[in-house]
């Protein structure tokens, strides 16, 4: 008889917990994301994207992408996320023991149409002149393109963002591609570790899609566009509050009778 009511106890509690998981999932994948990352791991970026490279010649971004490739979705004229972003992966270039233009490359995407071929020259300059290694100028990519081809490939990336007056609100990240333009991990934020850089390339390499923090980031944080960082996002993290709650209850009334039945007997 004992059996039979732990068991039915059981099946109660996990359709309870099933019943707020999809209420929670429901509700999660249901909201638009307006500006952040909507991560697309393991699809393929839109490579027949076409944009101008720092010279003004117009290219194809799947003639540019033969290894893996560390992409930023920026603008030039960005008064916050774009520029630390940018300075801090020429830092970490001299600390990541692989070999630019060999092992990997990178490319900045300018996300406002108004950038044009000599922003992006005089950008490359000032950053390909903070790296203290031997760097191929070509190993490092600064593109400018018109409306539809920057919202094809953002778009296909997952990368959120809107117009606020003469400014652009968007997310910090770094997205990395493998050499066929498969996307296979995202890093989040302006400031990374030289390791993480590593393994993202090597991954990349092999073609392998790892989820990482970002994970978490995108569950418990929601970005916001006025701070422009990301902050708790309390209706994911009550959601899981819930969820926590309905196992403890099923915990509490399983052992409940089972402590009954052994005071009963003892007395």
């Amino acid at each position: 008889m004992k059996q039979k009511i732990d068991i039915t106890f059981f099946r109660a509690g996990f359709l309870i917990i099933f019943f707020f998981a999809s209420l929670i999932l429901n509700a999660q994948s249901s909201e638009e994301i307006e500006v952040g990352i909507d991560e697309q791991l393991g699809k393929i970026l839109a490579l027949d994207s076409k944009f101008y490279n720092e010279a003004g010649e117009e290219v194809t971004v799947a003639n540019l992408v033969d290894k893996p490739t560390i992409f930023m979705f920026v603008y030039f004229d960005c008064p916050g996320l774009c520029n630390p972003l940018m300075a801090e992966v020429a830092a970490l270039i001299d600390k990541v023991d692989l070999i630019p233009g060999k092992d990997y490359q990178l490319i900045s995407v300018s996300i406002d149409e108004r950038d044009d071929f000599k922003d992006a020259a005089s950008k490359k300059a000032n950053y390909l002149a903070a790296i203290k290694k031997r760097f191929p100028a070509d190993a490092w990519r600064f593109l400018t393109g018109e409306v539809d081809q920057i919202k094809k490939i953002t778009g296909s990336a997952g990368f959120k963002f809107k117009k606020e007056g003469e400014e652009i609100v968007h997310a910090g990240a770094l997205i990395i591609t493998s050499k066929e333009g498969k996307i296979t991990r995202y890093l989040m934020g302006t400031t990374f570790l030289p390791f993480d850089i590593k393994m993202a390339l090597l991954e990349a390499t092999e073609g392998k899609v790892t989820p990482t923090v970002a994970k978490i980031l995108k569950f418990c944080y929601r970005y916001d566009p006025q701070g422009r960082q990301y902050v708790l996002n309390i209706t994911s993290i009550a959601g899981a509050g819930i969820i926590l709650m309905a196992i403890v209850f099923v915990i509490i009334i399983s052992i409940k009778p089972g402590r009954k039945n052994k005071v009963t007997k003892e007395s």
